[in-house]
């Protein structure tokens, strides 16, 4: 399903791209739509006894163990304005915990998965996070509100916003970035990442480091190698 997921944004993706604005004020594409509706329809055919929960649509009848929660396009408002820093994602969730995630970055055909126990992976190979601290730190900061208190803090690190906290993940999890933090609540948008940056040796709370369920909402997310992640807690406990 990634790999279609992956087609599809492909297919779609172009300047002047035809897109609405939901309620939330956040853009909707046809891309969106259909990878979600493609899910959905491959999660009942396979896996007849599971629910979805997904950013545009959710199917869930059985209210069982079993969770698909789907984000089809990570990082619309790039997508939809001609930026490919933008990611397909889905997580299984069981009892509120992920157990196995995939993300796709199709137009850099970066493919990184992982399940319970068995490590994170980038196109096969294991990937993991770094072991850098908050010098020369680069880091993906879904926050205006307490960015210049982080570059206070931290006067040789380098926050940056690519409006797709998964993207920024996924960069984590491959050693590149520090750290990812997002600031809403919904768990499409954080969910494979709970068990892809861990497998790949990393850390993920909510915003008060705290532990948190991904079935429902949740209270943001941050996730980094480990290394940084009391530092960060410490800047967001001023403004979360």
């Amino acid at each position: 399903m990634a790999k279609q997921a992956g087609k599809i944004m492909l297919a779609n993706f172009s300047l002047g791209m035809k897109k609405e604005w939901k309620g939330n004020g956040t853009p909707v594409t046809i891309t969106d739509t259909s990878i979600n509706k493609m899910v959905i329809e491959g999660v009942k055919k396979y896996f007849p006894t599971h629910d979805v929960l997904g950013e545009e649509e959710s199917h869930r009848p059985n209210k069982g163990e079993f969770l698909w929660v789907c984000d089809p396009v990570d990082g619309t408002i790039p997508f939809s304005h001609g930026s490919p820093t933008c990611v397909f994602s889905l997580a299984l969730v069981k009892d509120g915990k992920p157990i196995l995630g995939v993300i796709y970055d199709p137009f850099m055909k970066r493919l990184v998965y992982a399940e319970l126990g068995k490590g994170a992976f980038l196109n096969g190979k294991r990937t993991r996070v770094n072991k850098k601290n908050m010098k020369s730190a680069v880091l993906n900061w879904e926050s205006n509100r307490s960015v210049w208190a982080l570059r206070t803090k931290f006067k040789n690190c380098f926050p940056m916003s690519f409006f797709s906290f998964i993207y920024g993940g996924l960069l984590v999890a491959t050693g590149e970035l520090v750290a990812s933090l997002y600031t809403w609540g919904f768990a499409h948008d954080a969910a494979s990442l709970k068990i892809i940056i861990e497998e790949a040796g990393g850390t993920v709370t909510d915003l008060r480091g705290q532990d948190q369920r991904y079935d429902r909402k949740v209270n943001g997310c941050l996730v980094s190698n480990g290394v940084v992640h009391k530092d960060l807690l410490k800047i967001l406990k001023k403004f979360y």
